[in-house]
């Protein structure tokens, strides 16, 4: 039979994981995994809960502070795509920022004989 000691201790640790799972069932993951079906958003491939690790949120507006109740600012994405998803985002900051504004417009025009051509071969 358990000491009392060795009780009081397995207590402690069963009440300690119930407040951590109801902590992680206030959090923004849990409430998404509970409204939206375990499909990425992006390659359509679909999560079981042998691989649901898998699965991340997304915030559409890429604001992590953005939680509606509703879950309008998440969508759910495997791994792959939400790292894809965040490479475009930052890739697309960088944009053309080392080039200079003032590119001078291109003078060469290469149809500027083409009607020459056409004359001189009826």
């Amino acid at each position: 039979m358990p000491s009392k000691k060795s009780s009081d201790k397995l207590d402690i640790i069963v009440a300690q994981a119930r407040n951590a799972s109801e902590s992680r069932e206030k959090g923004y993951r849990a409430r998404a995994l509970k409204i939206y079906p375990w499909i990425c958003g992006r390659c359509s491939r679909e999560f079981n809960r042998t691989n649901l690790q898998e699965l991340t949120v997304h915030h559409r507006d890429h604001n992590h502070d953005n939680n509606p109740q509703d879950g309008s600012n998440w969508e759910l994405l495997c791994v792959y795509c939400h790292d894809n998803e965040h490479s475009r985002y930052t890739d697309a900051g960088y944009g053309d920022a080392g080039l200079e504004s003032s590119a001078e417009a291109a003078t060469h025009n290469p149809f500027a004989e083409l009607a020459n051509m056409l004359k001189d071969k009826k």
